[in-house]
């Protein structure tokens, strides 16, 4: 009786009775006997049988024997889908909102929301290009007047209306065609210089160059904001190619009461910068001597002095730093306290809402002494009146004066024409 052993699709018919297997001779009797056995045995369990045709076609030298093609056939599964099923779909990533991703927005051809935070390339525009595995693509170069720089390897490109993401992207795109995977970054290194408009409460409104396109510089190069200046409220209004008008309020003056820095973005040519006035209602929750120490508003003002000289009054025009205040105007006029009445000081100050001159009086010891209330800041354009007398004729002359002053170079005409001809008034 003969064993029948299988390995890797082939077969080999070992004796039973104890012949050494590498002389034994296979015949074809032998092949014929185990196929048989093989087939009883296969056909119980996959219903298939070996073909002896096909058996002894086979040379019994190799070792192998071909499968038939009813063998080859390889059992068929059949699957019946059901109707009812349905296959989960992959979790979707959501899309950023626009406006949330610049880049996004950019790839997907959604309109962008026009920011002031944005700064886009023009000529006159420095920037510096780091490639780092490749430091001989570095380049830094300007803008020129129609906004294109030479590139490595490329040659004349357009930059002009860029961010600077679009910008280091577009260098890469570029790159990228000539050596693998740069790893591009741009810094901007200098900035063009811009001309922007300065209306409002400033010393000196007007169209200005600014070599620094910043909003503290604007303001200081208009000569600083006045003393009816609200910086809680400094418009710039920008107006796009497209005609879009975008505004942005801007609030300088919490940030310089609670030492923060000052909020600032880049101007740009075209914009009008406008500071607000201030609401006298507001002036409790306003700090105005604050406002004039700092570097926002104008260095200087000017005060003009009142008094008896030796040939009768004579009116002084003094410059004090701003902030500066009352006892330090008594200071710097060289007021004599023998020959002056110092217990009885007009200060009188133009009020712009209703048009006329208020007068306060103060007492000048106090005020050297340093009590707050009868030593008040100045402002730009206060007139002080050292001399009782001198005072009881000019607050005559005042209320004489019916009409009302059109603005504050009336008021300080007022006082230069009783200067120069009302000469009997300050004589003795």
């Amino acid at each position: 009786m003969s064993t029948l052993l299988i390995w890797g699709g082939g077969m080999e018919a070992i004796a039973a009775n104890g012949r050494d297997q590498a002389n034994h001779a296979t015949t074809t009797a032998d092949w014929q006997l185990a196929n048989t056995d093989y087939g009883q045995t296969h056909r119980a369990t996959t219903e298939r049988s070996l073909s002896p045709t096909a058996t002894e076609a086979t040379s019994p030298t190799t070792g192998q024997v071909p499968s038939s093609a009813t063998d080859s056939a390889a059992p068929t599964l059949e699957i019946t889908p059901d109707p009812n099923f349905t296959a989960p779909l992959p979790a979707r990533q959501p899309l950023p909102e626009p406006g949330v991703d610049p880049v996004v927005d950019s790839l997907l051809g959604r309109p962008q929301e026009p920011d002031f935070d944005t700064y886009r390339l023009g000529p006159g525009d420095a920037f510096f290009v780091n490639v780092r595995q490749f430091p001989d693509l570095s380049f830094q170069a300007t803008l020129d007047i129609q906004g294109n720089v030479i590139v490595p390897l490329q040659g004349v490109v357009s930059f002009n209306g860029l961010t600077l993401d679009q910008s280091a992207a577009l260098i890469t795109d570029i790159f990228n065609q000539y050596v693998i995977n740069p790893d591009v970054s741009l810094t901007l290194v200098a900035q063009r210089g811009v001309e922007v408009t300065i209306l409002g409460e400033v010393v000196r409104p007007g169209y200005y160059p600014l070599g620094a396109p910043q909003i503290a510089s604007a303001l200081l190069t208009a000569g600083g904001t006045t003393n009816t200046a609200d910086l809680r409220s400094v418009i710039v209004q920008r107006r796009l190619p497209d005609g879009q008008l975008l505004e942005r309020n801007l609030d300088l003056f919490t940030p310089l009461k609670d030492g923060d820095a000052l909020p600032n973005i880049a101007l740009q040519d075209g914009d009008v910068i406008f500071v607000e006035r201030l609401d006298p209602a507001a002036l409790d929750e306003y700090d105005q001597a604050l406002v004039a120490r700092s570097t926002l508003a104008t260095p200087t003002i000017t005060v003009r002095l009142l008094n008896y000289g030796p040939n009768g009054g004579i009116l002084s025009a003094v410059d004090l730093p701003n902030g500066s205040r009352f006892a330090d105007a008594l200071v710097r006029t060289g007021v004599n306290a023998d020959a002056s009445n110092l217990g009885e000081i007009a200060l009188v100050r133009f009020d712009e809402t209703a048009g006329r001159a208020v007068t306060t009086l103060i007492d000048g010891h106090d005020a050297f002494r340093g009590i707050p209330a009868e030593n008040p800041p100045l402002q730009q354009n206060d007139v002080i009146i050292v001399n009782r007398s001198l005072l009881a004729r000019v607050s005559y002359a005042l209320n004489t004066f019916t009409q009302p002053f059109r603005d504050v170079l009336g008021f300080l005409l007022f006082f230069d024409s009783l200067s120069d001809s009302a000469t009997n008034l300050f004589q003795p």
